[in-house]
């Protein structure tokens, strides 16, 4: 444990799981919060402005969360990484800076007309701050995904001395993989977002079954997870084709295929042995795994023995892949299943709530299995092709990255810890209140005047 490049991996993998669940929440959390808020206008209910008002409570938090460990995970790239600053700062500088002038700035901005401005200004301009802070996570999310993308099939760029530069922006942000890994990520914020929401709710009517609100929002989020989850699962074959095209090994990886054959299985589950280069204990389906990935059943698919050692390591991705497949399908079928029970608007069954429930933060587990495969699974490349992991990171000790680890880790745990006391208290005793209270503009006129 004293190898800096380890080291390094490890704390900006901490940093950036971490930092991922709060985006991959509010992004798609801000629609839902604006379409709860044109309810609450074009209706007059007083209830669905009370279910605005303690969202947007759940929203800020989250929102504030993301905020602070973005910032300490951006100081990392010159602290840890100066290597892929000096290489490629020229292409990842400018989509950074792209992502706060028009998404960050936006969301901060029109946050606070969001949070405070309900009474101060008219009940569109209100609607419309919070459709901007909607468009300003989606605007985010698309920066970030352009570099990640950028990273994992790049293109576009030109060496420019010893230095990487973008050629043609367009073909950058545009690259190979882009399309399918940004819809796919917004898939993901949808289905973490719709869980939380069905799932809070869930617990809040386990605590207060007469609670109508809490029905109509874990209504919301279940219609919602029922529609997005079947989708999902076309956009991610889609985008396991397109990564089979760009970056095969990370495929091989995935299905732990440890050599190049025709007619490949299906591993459905396997321990991987990297040494004797096998899977032992294998439930395999047979050829498979060519018929999804080829459309051929006796299709070739290159093994990793085709790539030397420019391959990930096998049991993360592997282990991961399916982590995330198996919450997918979890996800298609509870949602379905609770969209067909809640479809009369009666009470939902204290056996469904309990699943919801114990189902609230499967969309952050299934995020980051999937952010698993995405980062280990381009290894050893931090740019695919352009820039080797080893090559980027810096002239720190082991000592001193092992102290900074500890210290994220535990500072994150109370953070995380806190974040969730906050959290079950507004889902739960804190709603009631919330809803309780005399709040300005939390009756139906108050909603028309804004």
């Amino acid at each position: 444990m004293d190898d800096p490049l380890l080291l390094a991996r490890a704390q900006f993998g901490l940093n950036i799981a971490f930092h991922i669940l709060f985006p991959s929440l509010t992004i798609a959390l801000a629609w839902i919060l604006l379409g709860f808020r044109i309810a609450a206008h074009r209706t007059g209910d007083a209830g669905w402005l009370k279910t605005y008002k303690l969202w947007t409570k759940i929203f800020a938090l989250t929102f504030a969360m993301g905020v602070v460990t973005g910032i300490v995970m951006s100081f990392q790239f010159g602290t840890n990484w100066p290597g892929f600053m000096n290489r490629v700062g020229a292409i990842a500088g400018p989509l950074l800076g792209y992502e706060v002038l028009t998404a960050f700035f936006l969301e901060a901005t029109f946050l606070g007309v969001m949070l405070f401005g309900m009474n101060r200004v008219p009940a569109w301009a209100h609607i419309g701050a919070t459709a901007l802070v909607a468009v300003g996570t989606t605007l985010s999310a698309f920066w970030i995904l352009a570099l990640n993308s950028w990273m994992q099939t790049p293109a576009g760029h030109v060496l420019d001395g010893g230095q990487w530069i973008a050629g043609d922006w367009l073909a950058v942000i545009f690259n190979p993989s882009f399309p399918w890994r940004f819809g796919h990520m917004m898939i993901a914020s949808g289905l973490t977002a719709s869980f939380v929401v069905a799932g809070l709710s869930a617990w809040r009517l386990l605590r207060a079954p007469a609670d109508d609100l809490a029905r109509r929002t874990l209504r919301t989020g279940v219609l919602v997870a029922a529609a997005l989850a079947p989708v999902q699962a076309v956009v991610g074959d889609f985008h396991g084709l397109n990564t089979l095209e760009h970056q095969p090994a990370k495929i091989a990886a995935v299905e732990a295929i440890w050599h190049t054959e025709k007619g490949v299985p299906l591993v459905l589950f396997a321990i991987p042995d990297a040494q004797a280069r096998r899977n032992d204990y294998a439930i395999e389906l047979p050829y498979v795994a060519s018929l999804i990935l080829r459309h051929d059943p006796g299709a070739e698919i290159r093994g990793l023995d085709a790539f030397g050692d420019d391959h990930p390591p096998v049991a993360p991705v592997f282990f991961a892949f399916r982590a995330m497949v198996g919450l997918g399908v979890a996800m298609i079928a509870i949602s379905w299943l609770a969209a067909w029970i809640t479809r009369r608007g009666g009470p939902a069954p204290r056996w469904l709530l309990w699943t919801l429930a114990a189902f609230t933060f499967s969309g952050w587990a299934a995020t980051l299995s999937g952010w698993i495969v995405t980062e280990v699974g381009r290894q050893p490349w931090l740019v695919t092709g352009v820039l080797r992991t080893a090559e980027a990171v810096g002239d720190i000790t082991g000592a001193e990255l092992g102290a900074s680890l500890t210290g994220y880790a535990l500072t994150y745990g109370a953070m995380f810890a806190a974040y969730m006391v906050v959290l079950t208290h507004l889902a739960g005793g804190g709603a009631e209140a919330a809803a309780a209270r005399n709040l300005p503009g939390a009756s139906p006129a108050g909603a028309a005047a804004g």
